[in-house]
């Protein structure tokens, strides 16, 4: 999250063929949402498109059939009219109705404004983007992990990063960023923010919850006229060059903050396009009860995050606020409580009002990928607007795929109300290990099933993954030795060798390819030698010398049957650990081996306490519960 993240580049002029007829267009009653404001008239299930000025129209924005629209479509999206040059910039303050720094006013944020220069009563939608890094990210100590982990209290309570978009590019005349340079020409306001206690904004970073949400959100109140603008000077400024429709994007942290103002269901933000988001930040920096780090930020948690971007003037007036976040984010027990909950925007997908086009990389190990897989789960169990892009990438904001067109569709189709076809066409966009690209219906795949790969081994020799059940055998056992500083990558090679720091498992060679859509699942009867420890399962493709992690998946055995309430555990008790793994969509090649490695602690993510704590596993009553497409079948072929 805190790692510089190029802006979407969008600067070139683009074109995509849709090949409708005039006479023909027409577009699915998606959902409830959908189609809640249309004036076009339905039947049999779809909504015949009216026409204004020749351009096809969908219904849910009315607004633009009328003389305060001035556009042009080339090849179905909107085309380039305004020039740059003559574009409006004005920098602002919106006034929020939280006071997070807690001076007895309400903070203000900070936003910058670009918007064409249009004739009187031409008004405009607004694609926007807060963000806490655009004043930089500051260099600030984080937590040692190499410490003892704490055993839990019986019975145990429970209480317990994205660019600069505000930089000029040299050599070019009214640069008005990625976003405005692409989208202002084309008939948008674009508008620019910086997130409470960061940049020229008041307030204090407080990591995700209620008082970021609210201070993100009143950047929309001010253009439907709920919320009060001012210049530097101080005069108050109306946005009546607004429609007050609202399209949010970003990535990253920037992405991040769109999915928590959709759920709160405001009025007037249409659509929202996270790219590489959170969903939930306790799933950033906790997992099954276990304290994780982001990939590349180890040691970092919620307190460090907001030291990062507490970028405003006077920072010392949110050492309070600070302090509060060390204390309640409870690194001791990792469960999930209030605090987390005020930061779970999945909760709240009933409330999203706006549509959603997510974009992850299937190799992000920064925002993992459980944050799309569980977000998407969300909005489809609340028949939202959605779409879903997984590239081949990491941390990163997408490219390739026509991905500028989607991105110009989708805004042209919510905020414009253009029938462009976007949302007749498959929902899920997914790129495979060759970077070729295949569209689906829906992720999981369908055809995917969850299939059952049970466990052998002895001592510390390679073991077996079965699709049959295999015989019970409780006093057969295998051992692990934690040893916090190796690292996973070693731990993984050459699996035929004996390690007493690792046990791993194998299917025999493929003989066709195996398709994993979804989430892994592991239950593994094991004891511990002492009350508390890290549980850590790897999921591989061997093939040759180069293993490659396909998954990860981290719990605190503590946490037996709820990532909410820790549990003492009694040394040397047998227990049935069970917990999820990283979502993934892998092909593993014919010729290839699945295998299943099991660690304790993980160098790279968790807490590395002392080395020596002894796991003991009963192979034959554990097991890996794999989504594969087609099922066992797929091994079979």
């Amino acid at each position: 999250m805190r790692k510089k993240i190029l802006s979407i580049g969008l600067c070139s002029v683009l074109s995509l063929s849709i090949a409708v007829g005039v006479d023909t267009w027409t577009v699915r009653a998606e959902s409830k949402q959908h189609y809640a404001n249309t004036t076009a008239l339905k039947s049999n299930g779809k909504v015949k498109v009216q026409e204004w000025k020749g351009i096809p129209l969908n219904g849910l924005i009315p607004e633009t059939a009328s003389d305060a629209t001035n556009i042009v479509l080339e090849n179905g999206m909107t085309k380039p009219i305004y020039s740059t040059d003559e574009a409006v910039i004005e920098n602002l303050f919106v006034e929020t109705e939280i006071d997070s720094d807690r001076d007895g006013k309400r903070d203000r944020v900070s936003i910058k404004v670009y918007r064409p220069k249009t004739e009187p009563g031409i008004k405009v939608p607004v694609i926007y983007e807060m963000s806490p890094y655009r004043s930089g990210i500051l260099d600030v100590p984080v937590f040692n992990v190499d410490v003892d982990l704490i055993p839990a209290k019986h019975p145990g309570n429970g209480n317990g990063r994205g660019g600069k978009p505000f930089a000029i590019a040299e050599g070019q005349a009214a640069n008005l960023g990625s976003l405005g340079n692409y989208y202002v020409p084309r008939g948008y306001g674009v508008i620019l923010a910086e997130s409470i206690g960061t940049g020229k904004s008041d307030g204090c970073p407080t990591t995700g919850d209620e008082r970021e949400i609210l201070g993100t959100k009143a950047v929309i109140d001010w253009l439907n006229g709920r919320a009060k603008a001012v210049t530097e000077e101080g005069k108050e400024v109306s946005a009546d060059w607004s429609t007050g429709n609202v399209g949010m994007t970003g990535t990253s942290y920037n992405g991040t903050l769109p999915n928590a103002v959709a759920a709160t269901g405001v009025d007037g933000l249409k659509t929202i396009i996270p790219v590489a988001a959170i969903s939930s930040w306790y799933d950033y920096y906790r997992a099954n009860g276990a304290v994780i780090a982001p990939g590349g930020y180890q040691g970092e948690d919620t307190d460090n995050m907001a030291e990062a971007v507490l970028t405003r003037k006077t920072p010392q007036v949110c050492k309070d606020v600070i302090a509060e976040l060390k204390a309640a984010q409870d690194r001791d027990t990792g469960d999930y409580s209030d605090f987390w909950a005020d930061r779970d925007y999945t909760k709240d997908a009933e409330k999203v009002k706006a549509s959603v086009l997510i974009v992850h990389g299937l190799n992000d190990w920064n925002v993992k990928t459980k944050q799309f897989a569980q977000w998407w789960e969300a909005l489809g169990d609340n028949n939202v607007p959605r779409r879903l892009w997984l590239h081949q990438g990491g941390h990163a904001s997408p490219s390739g795929n026509n991905w500028p067109q989607l991105q110009n569709r989708w805004f042209d189709y919510y905020l414009y109300g253009i029938e462009n076809g976007v949302m007749n066409e498959p929902a899920v966009d997914i790129q495979r290990e060759d970077k070729t690209w295949s569209k689906e219906a829906n992720w999981p795949a369908p055809g995917t099933v969850s299939t059952k790969l049970h466990l052998t081994g002895t001592g510390n020799d390679l073991g077996a993954l079965h699709l049959k059940p295999v015989p019970n055998q409780p006093h057969n056992t295998q051992t692990i030795i934690d040893d916090p500083m190796k690292k996973a990558n070693t731990l993984i090679a050459n699996p035929e060798l004996d390690s007493s720091n690792r046990l791993a498992y194998v299917t025999p060679d493929l003989s066709s390819e195996v398709r994993l859509s979804g989430t892994p699942k592991l239950s593994l009867r094991a004891s511990i030698d002492r009350p508390v420890a890290n549980l850590t399962a790897l999921l591989v493709d061997y093939s040759g010398s180069n293993p490659v992690i396909v998954s990860r998946g981290w719990v605190d055995p503590q946490n037996l049957h709820s990532a909410n309430r820790s549990e003492s555990l009694v040394p040397g008790r047998d227990y049935t650990f069970e917990w999820e793994m990283q979502p993934k969509d892998y092909v593993f090649k014919a010729g290839h081996r699945i295998g299943v490695v099991l660690i304790a602690s993980d160098y790279d993510y968790t807490i590395r306490p002392k080395a020596g704590t002894k796991i003991t596993v009963t192979p034959t009553r554990s097991e890996i519960t794999l989504p594969i497409v087609d099922g066992r079948n797929a091994f079979n072929q």
